[in-house]
């Protein structure tokens, strides 16, 4: 008697763009490349400023709309939301530490 499942592991694989065609060959895929899902550095930092902004005053405007009477927005809700802007705040903090070390590091690159 065996203790081992018996699984079809091949009928289970599921098939990606990446598959070469080939059976038994894995794909290196070195002759073609994807298209990036964004197209410029400066739209990602952009959209993420953006996105830093508004997730810094949701607290304040969900805070606004409880003390006003909105019973829509519970105080739980406020406290998550001013838990995210917190996140927010070291993920921004720590990528602007990480680009001046970056910057740091090519300036000190002797041509």
């Amino acid at each position: 008697m065996s203790f081992y499942p018996q699984y079809d592991l091949a009928g289970r694989i599921q098939h990606t763009k990446l598959d070469s065609g080939v059976y038994g060959i894995p794909s290196a895929r070195l002759d073609r490349m994807e298209k990036p899902a964004t197209q410029d550095f400066k739209q990602v930092f952009s959209g993420l400023v953006e996105n830093f902004n508004t997730e810094l005053n949701a607290p304040d405007n969900m805070l606004k709309d409880v003390m006003s009477g909105n019973k829509n927005i519970d105080i739980h809700d406020v406290m998550t939301a001013m838990a995210k802007s917190e996140i927010s705040v070291n993920i921004a903090t720590q990528m602007v530490g990480k680009v001046i070390q970056a910057y740091d590091k090519v300036m000190q690159i002797q041509v």
